[in-house]
């Protein structure tokens, strides 16, 4: 008796998320290139457009403007974020670089230790 459950020629099997102890999960690159797009629509947005049209930074609050304003996950994509308004706030380029693949406990803790100094 054959198989039933053949793979179709050219299609190929999404691989599955990974989970990785209690409630931690490493998207796949699959599900990183899809809440990409979805960020880039949310981009073209009336929503994203207001605000940026108010250019103050959602990390530091300084204005920098509109035009310095860049989309930013507050839970990152690589840590299991999503491209959803909630997720997604206008901040300048140097936070944004500074902030890179941290959730927001660790960046508070990075903010507050640079006060220090």
């Amino acid at each position: 008796m054959q198989d039933r459950k053949r793979e179709k020629p050219g299609k190929k099997k999404r691989a599955r998320a990974k989970r990785e102890g209690p409630e931690q999960i490493t998207p796949t690159e699959w599900d990183i290139r899809k809440e990409k797009e979805k960020a880039r629509h949310l981009r073209r947005s009336a929503w994203w457009m207001r605000k940026v049209g108010e250019g103050v930074c959602y990390y530091c609050r300084q204005d920098v403007g509109s035009k310095n304003l860049t989309m930013d996950h507050v839970i990152p994509l690589s840590r299991g974020g999503k491209s959803i308004k909630g997720n997604l706030v206008a901040c300048c380029k140097e936070c944004n670089s500074k902030k890179k693949y941290q959730i927001p406990l660790e960046w508070e803790e990075y903010l507050k230790k640079i006060a220090e100094e």
